[in-house]
């Protein structure tokens, strides 16, 4: 039996907003390491299900990543902006969790979330389309 798309794609979505809280709670508290973490899932889940709209699946980060740029940014579908947010999230986010004496200040932090709140505007766009 398989997993139906529609509802898989709907899933990740919920996935998406829910990690948006918890990355408002994380800010809030001045959790920055874990609000980084969690402004990338949120885009991870979010382009995940865009992903599955179009017939593509990995559980790959990096594949994840460039099926999107070769598939959206390149192509001019939306602005290399949020290409850039993407990574931008990514390169945050690994160097949160893997490399010691990383510090991130607040008003980055918050800067990275409002950036991740556009292209999760933009990219919902598309998931209606």
């Amino acid at each position: 039996m398989g997993v139906d798309i529609s509802n898989l794609i709907k899933y990740r979505l919920e996935r998406c907003k829910e990690t948006i809280e918890e990355v408002e709670l994380a800010i809030k508290n001045k959790k920055l390491h874990l609000a980084e973490n969690r402004i990338y899932y949120s885009i991870f889940y979010l382009v995940s299900a865009l992903a599955l709209k179009y017939n593509f699946s990995t559980s790959k980060h990096s594949q994840l990543k460039g099926w999107f740029n070769k598939n959206f940014i390149l192509t001019g579908k939306i602005s290399k902006e949020y290409g850039e947010i993407y990574y931008t999230a990514f390169e945050n986010r690994q160097e949160g969790d893997y490399e010691d004496l990383i510090s991130f200040e607040l008003e980055d932090v918050q800067d990275d979330f409002d950036k991740m709140l556009r292209f999760v505007e933009e990219i919902e766009k598309l998931l209606q389309d």
